[in-house]
């Protein structure tokens, strides 16, 4: 059996900017991409935590150490700069992988700088 399941999340960041006129995705700090386990062009679930709305795209790495959270093309019509959103990265595992997968969780300040780094979260979405 395979099942899909969350392998990083990067919780509570701030959106920066919101760029209509690009064509889609979701660009990220590339410092916290790597953090948690998020590569370019790996499909990502946003859930806006300022409006309710959830929506999946491809990630674009921003610049490293920048902060930025950019909801990009259609989007930008989701969330606004200073809305707080969690990206969530998923994998497809084989039961025994799953089983034993930890998810990275990148907890964030509110100039999206990393605070903490886990391997396990008990944090509820």
């Amino acid at each position: 059996m395979i099942r899909m399941m969350y392998k990083g999340k990067i919780h509570r960041a701030k959106v920066t900017d919101a760029n209509l006129d690009y064509v889609g995705s979701i660009t990220i700090d590339q410092e916290l991409m790597e953090a948690a386990d998020i590569l370019p062009n790996e499909k990502v679930q946003v859930v806006n935590n300022n409006n309710g709305e959830r929506l999946e795209t491809y990630v674009i790495p921003g610049e490293r150490g920048s902060g930025t959270i950019c909801l990009n093309g259609a989007a930008a019509r989701r969330a606004q700069p200073g809305d707080t959103v969690i990206i969530i990265s998923y994998a497809l595992l084989e039961q025994q992988a799953a089983e034993g997968l930890e998810p990275k969780v990148v907890l964030v300040d509110e100039d999206n700088k990393i605070i903490t780094k886990e391997e396990k979260s008990e944090l509820i979405d």
